[in-house]
């Protein structure tokens, strides 16, 4: 009798393998697309969430949601009634509280990584040319307190911000960066915006973070820097008033008291492409990891290495 048992669970355990394997066979490549997208889409919103205080409405939403299926469980029919007219006008209400975050996130599809792959060899000379340039420059700015706001363009185009301030078209170097900042000088308040390795504005305004967890000690200029990264994928390098201190914003997070040789490490990963890296030392740009880049920094402490990350 045992072993026929053993001999019936063998059989199971078979036909159940063959179950498994016939239904391998019905998954079609239109399945794991839309798998993948369905994906993506949310590994989109935990990035979005993450990059705003909208963590914590969404902490509300999940908590209503949990009441009400445990209410439908437990035949709370009063309870059950007032959630689920509360759900029904809660998407409406959702559009409207994250309105500014559906625009980043609007604005970061339309944009697309294009540009990035049709950069022409000149703009990845000059860009890394202006790298080399700003480090010199923030360099001697740290060591003279100069107050300083440079901003590197990415696929987000920032005509708006320019037309706050000058429109330039210059070349970059260290000597008119620390003249454009000069405390005496009529443009030093503002932002420099630099695209494909060209000072296009100086005098620039730039938003202000709405973060509230933003460390009291920082400046205007620090906000500025933090909130621009928050609505689009720029890149702010930042030199303190009051310390002289090296900071660079990206994605909503920043990075203080950098030295200029982490500063030029950091922009040529965040600027230069994948092909013009590996010739100039072989270090591969964390935007050409992404999304893996943006997933691992999920899971980035808060601060490390003497670095402060705000989020």
């Amino acid at each position: 009798m045992d072993t026929f048992y053993q001999l019936f669970e063998q059989i199971a355990a078979f036909d159940g393998i063959q179950q498994a394997v016939r239904y391998f066979q019905t998954i079609a490549l239109s399945d794991l697309v839309d798998v993948a997208i369905i994906a993506f889409i949310f590994y989109r919103l935990i990035i979005l969430i993450r990059n705003t205080q909208a963590g914590q409405v969404f902490k509300g939403v999940f908590l209503v949601i949990a009441l009400l299926w445990l209410s439908d469980l437990f035949n709370l029919h009063v309870l059950n009634f007032i959630l689920e007219n509360l759900v029904q006008v809660g998407f409406l209400a959702l559009i409207i509280v994250f309105q500014p975050e559906i625009r980043h996130f609007l604005g970061q599809v339309g944009s697309g990584n294009l540009k990035r792959y049709l950069k022409n060899p000149g703009e990845q000379n000059e860009l890394e040319a202006a790298i080399g340039q700003i480090v010199q420059a923030y360099r001697d700015m740290s060591r003279s307190k100069t107050g300083a706001l440079t901003v590197f363009e990415r696929n987000s185009i920032l005509n708006d911000f320019i037309r706050s301030g000058t429109a330039l078209d210059a070349a970059v170097s260290s000597e008119l960066l620390k003249n454009i900042f000069w405390n005496k000088a009529p443009l030093h308040d503002g932002a420099v915006i630099i695209r494909a390795g060209r000072i296009v504005g100086a005098g620039c305004v730039l938003p202000l973070s709405g973060n509230q967890n933003i460390s009291r000690e920082l400046g205007t200029r620090h906000r500025a820097g933090i909130g621009l990264t928050e609505h689009t994928d720029a890149v702010v390098v930042i030199c303190s008033e009051e310390t002289g201190s090296i900071s660079v914003a990206v994605e909503g997070t920043l990075k203080r008291h950098l030295a200029p040789e982490t500063l030029e490490r950091l922009l040529r990963n965040e600027l230069l492409t994948q092909e013009e890296e590996k010739k100039n030392g072989g270090l591969i740009p964390l935007n050409n990891l992404l999304p893996l880049s943006n997933l691992l920094s999920l899971f980035k402490v808060k601060k490390e290495d003497g670095d402060e990350h705000v989020e």
